[in-house]
């Protein structure tokens, strides 16, 4: 008889146990429930980025000299650069740069280590096209800087510690 007796206190005690389990879980969902809402209406309103944000590389063509360290320190060796040797002066002459950002993974090497600081990073992150061939960007592309998002005056710009948007 002792048996069944500590048998059903055991199942007395885990059912306690899985009731206290399945109220924690729903003060947790009902703590989430009076947050608000997260979610920001993209094309009109847009976060600020960070200052250290790593988007699209702006390119200055007159302050290359076609040293080719940015290749050289590119994980994936992305840049193309095209040059000239122009024998007169003995130097490189740049005939073309461009950048990928479908193979590109924004690491920055090749903005951190330019000799002469003709790469930069942009905030400019909307990248996406119907062709990925589209995403092959050349001198000229790469030296249009972007409009900034603060300019804009048909955005709505919030940041990132604003009372509406939580850290996630």
């Amino acid at each position: 008889m002792f048996p069944m007796l500590t048998q059903f206190l055991n199942s007395g005690q885990q059912t306690i146990r899985a009731a206290r389990y399945i109220g924690q879980g729903f003060m947790i969902t009902l703590s989430h429930a009076n947050r608000l809402p997260v979610t920001i209406q993209y094309p009109y309103e847009k976060l600020i980025t960070s200052e250290r944000f790593r988007g699209r590389i702006h390119f200055e063509f007159d302050k290359c000299i076609a040293c080719e360290v940015c290749v050289r320190v590119c994980p994936i060796d992305l840049p193309v650069v095209d040059w000239k040797l122009e024998t007169n002066i003995r130097k490189k002459r740049l005939l073309n740069y461009s950048i990928d950002f479908g193979i590109c993974i924004f690491c920055g090497n090749c903005v951190e280590y330019c000799p002469t600081n003709c790469l930069s990073m942009t905030e400019e992150y909307e990248l996406s096209t119907y062709d990925r061939h589209e995403l092959n960007y050349n001198q000229i592309a790469l030296g249009r800087l972007p409009v900034s998002i603060i300019d804009d005056y048909t955005i709505r710009t919030i940041s990132s510690n604003s009372p509406q948007i939580k850290n996630v």
